[in-house]
């Protein structure tokens, strides 16, 4: 009866000390799922993006990967190309937002944190600020997003530098450098299956 007692105080203490730090979201194999399929929308429009046969189409398929990454809560998010329709709306992104909103991808942090989510999101707004200030700083012989320890957020400057730019050929290559990030992407994933 005695050890009955020590097991079951235990595993009351083991319960009790067991905590999910404020940042992570529990996981479970629909949010490996969620993830997953977000990435693939992220590589149609990747796709589409490297093989647009005009620049409007390529900036299209840029603001598209960029609002499945960011979602609604990050600045910029929404009708970047001016066309009146926002490609890639989505109620949730990929990644946290600016304000509370945790992303489909906090809850993998536990197994796919490093390239996923390049570190802590427990200050959100400034994570955007890394971002927006990588995208100020790029030049084509000074490459910022390098430095990014999230690859979807590195997706997200190579979109942006696409919607700012006037010549196919660099939307195409910038696509390029946006697909490394994708790759890098879901390779983290895997590790959470």
């Amino acid at each position: 009866m005695k050890f009955t007692a020590l097991v079951a105080a235990l595993c009351a203490i083991a319960a009790a000390c067991s905590t999910t730090p404020a940042t992570q979201v529990p996981r479970g194999n629909s949010e490996v799922q969620a993830v997953d399929r977000r990435i693939e929308q992220i590589q149609d429009a990747v796709d589409s993006w490297r093989d647009a046969a005009t620049l409007g189409a390529a900036q299209a398929a840029a603001e598209e990967a960029r609002n499945l990454v960011t979602g609604p809560g990050v600045e910029g998010y929404g009708d970047l190309d001016q066309d009146r329709k926002i490609s890639g709306d989505v109620e949730r992104g990929l990644l946290p937002d600016e304000r509370t909103a945790p992303g489909l991808a906090l809850a993998l942090s536990d197994c796919a944190g490093p390239d996923l989510l390049g570190g802590s999101w427990a200050d959100q707004s400034a994570r955007w600020v890394t971002l927006r200030d990588a995208i100020s700083a790029w030049t084509p012989t000074n490459n910022t997003f390098s430095g990014l320890p999230s690859h979807p957020q590195r997706v997200v400057g190579w979109a942006t530098l696409t919607l700012r730019t006037n010549d196919l050929d660099l939307a195409h290559e910038y696509a390029g450098h946006a697909q490394i990030h994708v790759d890098a992407s879901r390779e983290a994933v895997a590790d959470c299956r």
